[in-house]
C-alpha cells in the first residue's frame, strides 16, 4: 500500500479489514439524578472501530488510541496499588454501561483531523514529513511512514 494521501490510505485499510472484528468505543455518560440519588458512573458504547496499532479506524473517522479496557462486573478485590483500583473501577463502569463482561473497549480516544494533516498540520500521532504521512507509533520512536506502518500492522493479523 503506497501513496501520500492519508485519507486514501485509510480507505484501502478499511477495504482490507472488511469482515474482521471491530472493537467498541466508549465514553463516560453523564449521570442523572433520580429522586435526588445519582447513578454510579458508567461508560457507554458510542461506536466501533478496527484497532490497528496506535490507531482506531472507523467507517468514517480515524482516532488515536488511549486507554484499552476489558469490561468486567464489579467485585470486591484487594489491590496494593491505587492505579489498579482505579482501572478496576473503570472496567466496572463499562460493564454497568452495557459492555459485555470481558469485552475490550477503548476509552479516551481522540479524533484525528485528516484535513489538517493534508494541510501539513500534525493531528494526533500523524504528521507530514516531505509530503508523506508519518505516524509516531511510540513515545520514544521516530515517526515512520504511515503506509509502511499500516502494511506491517495488517500483516500481523
Amino acid at each position: 500500500m503506497g501513496g501520500t494521501d492519508a485519507a486514501a490510505l485509510f480507505d484501502a485499510v478499511r477495504a482490507r479489514l472488511a469482515g474482521h472484528p471491530r472493537e467498541r468505543l466508549g465514553e463516560w455518560a453523564l449521570s442523572r439524578r433520580v429522586l435526588g440519588f445519582g447513578r454510579a458512573p458508567r461508560i457507554v458504547p458510542v461506536g466501533e472501530a478496527w484497532h490497528v496499532g496506535v490507531l482506531l479506524i472507523g467507517d468514517g473517522a480515524v482516532y488515536a488510541t488511549a486507554e484499552v479496557l476489558r469490561a468486567r462486573t464489579e467485585a470486591v478485590r484487594g489491590y496494593t496499588a491505587q492505579a489498579q483500583r482505579e482501572r478496576s473501577e473503570r472496567a466496572a463502569a463499562a460493564a454497568r454501561g452495557g459492555f459485555a463482561d470481558g469485552e475490550v473497549l477503548h476509552l479516551g480516544f481522540a479524533a484525528i483531523d485528516l484535513a489538517a494533516l493534508a494541510r501539513g498540520e500534525a493531528s494526533g500521532p500523524l504528521s507530514l514529513a516531505g509530503g508523506i504521512p508519518h505516524v509516531r507509533w511510540s513515545a520514544t520512536g521516530a515517526p515512520r511512514p504511515l503506509a509502511a506502518y499500516l502494511d506491517e500492522q495488517l500483516d500481523l493479523r
